[in-house]
């Protein structure tokens, strides 16, 4: 006879383990989903710095296309040698904002307006932006007061809308006082390489400082991270995240979810 099996006696079900497994391979799924979006698809950003100001200000958050350029070692999420070169590989256009590794030190992060194509001739001539001898038009669209680069008081800024000549328009910023970066050398482009400039111009290390001198330099296309697309959130820097009670004050709403041109 088949002994009958006491239910009293036998080691109940932990339907709480279960629960607990599945919750585990959820969150395993989760984080390489993750992982797989930030390394392929899109990666946030953040803004630190004031150089692409007016376009983008700091505390702005942003994310950043990768499968715009295709894909290169210096673009995978945290650094990961993934392959030599750059696969599916796309041109960026004159214009993109794009986010890059700097040439020297490629663990750091620059974000710059592209502006010279391999073999274009760049140069500024008393502020204005010549391509390949040919001025790049602009026209005066008001002021902005910014606080000066000294911290003390404010600075009047000339706002400009500058046209490249694929149409990309956009705004910059010159100071009153200007910078030795009002009138540069002429730089030829190398193969394979871009040309970067901030639309903050006077307050902007991009590609008209050496990096033999300590700037930006030609940045190569396998230092291309991706473009950047989307503003998805805005924050002023005088708040912090952990400031919960000023967030609601701090947050810039007319900059959520904005297109980045």
């Amino acid at each position: 006879m088949m002994e009958e099996k006491n239910p009293e006696t036998e080691k109940p079900s932990t339907k709480k383990d279960e629960g607990f497994a599945e919750n585990v391979k959820t969150m395993i799924w989760a984080v390489a989903i993750a992982l797989v979006i930030r390394t392929f698809a899109f990666e946030p950003f953040n803004i630190p710095s004031g150089s692409m100001i007016p376009t983008l200000l700091v505390g702005d958050y942003l994310f950043v296309s990768k499968l715009s350029y295709g894909y290169s070692s210096l673009s995978a999420a945290y650094g990961v040698p993934l392959l030599d070169g750059r696969i599916f590989a796309e041109e960026p256009k004159r214009g993109d904002v794009a986010v890059f590794k700097l040439p020297l030190d490629t663990s750091v992060d620059y974000i710059k307006r592209v502006i010279g194509l391999p073999g274009d001739t760049i140069q500024v001539q008393n502020n204005i932006l010549f391509i390949n001898g040919q001025a790049v038009p602009r026209y005066r669209d008001g002021d902005v007061e910014m606080p000066s680069q000294n911290g003390r008081g404010a600075e009047n800024y000339a706002r400009f809308v500058e046209t490249l000549p694929e149409g990309a328009s956009y705004h910059v910023l010159e100071s009153a006082s200007g910078s030795e970066l009002d009138n540069t050398p002429p730089f030829v482009v190398p193969s394979g390489h871009y040309f970067m400039m901030g639309d903050n111009r006077d307050n902007s290390l991009d590609s008209r400082v050496p990096a033999s001198k300590g700037g930006v330099g030609y940045v190569p296309f396998e230092n291309l991270v991706g473009r950047a697309d989307l503003m998805f959130f805005s924050l002023s820097p005088e708040a912090r995240f952990w400031q919960f009670w000023k967030l609601p004050f701090a947050i810039r709403y007319s900059r959520l979810f904005r297109m980045i041109n």
